[in-house]
């Protein structure tokens, strides 16, 4: 079993890793039954070299059949059925769709069909939402109230962008969710540590997040450039769209800590598989 790199002591995601194709879950998410959910490692897959061994791409140069086997095998693992995926279409825009039982097989069985899609919800039973990442913030969020869920994509534009808010807003006006009910949650990605960007950058979450949150945020370093905290910023957009801190869990598990674990971009040099985020409501 590979030994897990955690940025905390009090591990607040479960790692499957008994089982043949292993995935991460979140406690606060396990209790619910009415959904099923996951985030794949790169291990339990068929693709080889760089992209070994669970790449979930069809656009990084692996070979079609590899990769549908590789969402079969992670569909079976974490429990639901490839055939009612839907992927989105992930261009770092903060846009998010709405989808149905008749979305399902857009990009595993059939085209996607539309593109900047970063962030996608349902409240329809056995649609599975997938999107996908290498260091960027996978966030999920669930309504027991309005039985509804969502999934989105975040890296610094969509973090920049407040994409976390953006899916609250979509689930409050197309079911009717109460912010105060939903339940949402950072998934692994780049950690503060090891994700420095420019000033360039760090220039658009000034303009974009309070002052008093900077100091949680991103520090200066010698060279000009800024380590920057995803993880804290998305937990403050959570809470800015009306999340109740305790309904928000954050991950302790970095991307580039882990490179033998889970894909980095950064580690990597780019030369990497991707990782993805499941999430569906049962029947």
């Amino acid at each position: 079993m590979k030994k897990i790199r955690r940025k905390s002591e009090r591990e607040v995601l479960t790692w499957h890793g008994e089982k043949e194709v292993p995935y991460f879950t979140f406690p606060s998410f396990e209790k619910l039954s009415e959904i099923v959910h996951g985030f794949s490692s790169r291990l339990g897959g068929v693709s080889e070299g760089c992209l070994s061994s669970m790449n979930l791409s069809f656009s990084r140069g692996d070979e079609p059949e590899r990769v549908r086997e590789n969402f079969r095998r992670m569909a079976e693992s974490i429990g639901f059925s490839e055939e009612n995926l839907v992927f989105s279409m992930q261009t770092h825009t903060t846009n998010v769709r709405r989808v149905g039982k008749e979305d399902c097989g857009r990009g595993l069985l059939r085209p996607v069909g539309y593109r900047d899609v970063d962030g996608l919800v349902t409240n329809e039973p056995e649609v599975v939402l997938a999107t996908f990442y290498a260091d960027c913030v996978p966030l999920f969020f669930m309504d027991p109230v309005r039985h509804c869920i969502g999934l989105s994509h975040s890296g610094w534009r969509g973090t920049v962008g407040k994409i976390g808010k953006v899916t609250v807003e979509t689930m409050t006006r197309e079911f009717g969710s109460d912010p105060k009910d939903i339940l949402a949650a950072v998934g692994p990605s780049i950690c503060q540590d090891c994700y420095e960007v420019s000033e360039e950058v760090i220039g658009l979450f000034r303009e974009n997040f309070v002052e008093e949150l900077w100091p949680k945020l991103f520090y200066g370093k010698e060279n000009g450039h800024y380590q920057l905290n995803l993880w804290e910023a998305n937990r403050s957009i959570f809470e800015e769209a009306g999340i109740l801190p305790e309904h928000i869990t954050v991950t302790d598990v970095c991307t580039a800590c882990n490179p033998e674990l889970l894909f980095s971009h950064r580690a990597s040099g780019g030369k990497r598989g991707n990782l993805a985020g499941f999430l569906g409501l049962r029947a």
